[in-house]
């Protein structure tokens, strides 16, 4: 047995880097139906080792046949789970956000209409949400969403609170989809977005919450919703949600992103 003297730093350096690679497998999987599928492969190595430890030689060698095929197969299962763990990633540590250059770079101007961005995106929400008209707002970050702008209708106009809340209005063509911004622009209408399978979703949640979780959890934008039925608007970003209470809240949100 190993003394504590006889542990070395690359040890150490070993079990927090395979802590982390398993939090974050975790990350992954949690609240999907992929959870269940690492479980039976976890029951499926610990039968194989000790199959191997018994000398069990018939089944050591089926199930070292399974083992060898297992790496493709699981890319295979988790294939959409990797590409959005591999997205999130690319999105949160980039060169710039992690040397804080964006921010040193951003001029004046730029402040000042991302506040005036900000201020008509709350208008239009408190505005929404007492008049309990429905909304799916997409705000695109560093990760493009091209293939679902392409599913809606082209605006390319400046954003404000009067055409937020006219694109919202029930019966009108356009109220049913996803509004998506970008560049303090509204880029298109009525998108279509991914439905997330998560089973964390509170059953209350709609399509439009389902949707908002599901273009969080394949990019870093944040997507906001106003509840038809109850006027409550809820943030999701990255495969997380949280509910506003207030204006005042939706503004501190906004301006932190």
């Amino acid at each position: 047995m190993l003394s504590f003297l006889e542990i070395r730093l690359v040890d150490v350096i070993d079990i927090i880097v395979s802590a982390y690679l398993m939090f974050v497998v975790y990350r992954m999987i949690r609240g999907t139906m992929a959870a269940n599928i690492v479980l039976s492969i976890l029951a499926f190595l610990v039968f194989w080792v000790v199959v191997r430890a018994l000398n069990m030689n018939m089944l050591s060698a089926v199930f070292s046949s399974f083992v060898n095929i297992g790496l493709l197969a699981l890319i295979v299962i988790f294939q959409q789970e990797i590409r959005n763990s591999l997205v999130m990633l690319s999105a949160k540590h980039t060169i710039l956000k992690k040397f804080g250059i964006d921010k040193l770079v951003q001029k004046d101007d730029d402040k000042t209409d991302s506040q005036d961005f900000v201020t008509h995106l709350v208008v239009a929400c408190e505005n929404m949400s007492e008049g309990k008209t429905g909304a799916l707002i997409v705000v695109q970050r560093s990760v493009g969403l091209n293939e679902y702008i392409s599913t809606g209708e082209p605006i390319n106009s400046q954003v404000s609170a009067l055409l937020l809340e006219t694109i919202f209005f029930k019966n009108t063509p356009l109220h049913d989809g996803a509004v998506i911004i970008d560049k303090l622009n509204i880029l298109a209408a009525s998108c279509i977005l991914p439905v997330s399978k998560s089973t964390s979703i509170p059953k209350s949640f709609g399509l439009r919450h389902r949707s908002a979780m599901g273009i969080s959890e394949v990019s870093d934008a944040v997507a906001i919703v106003v509840s038809e039925e109850t006027g409550t608007i809820t943030i999701f970003e990255g495969g997380e949600y949280v509910q506003i209470f207030s204006p005042s809240e939706l503004k501190g949100y906004l301006e932190r992103i």
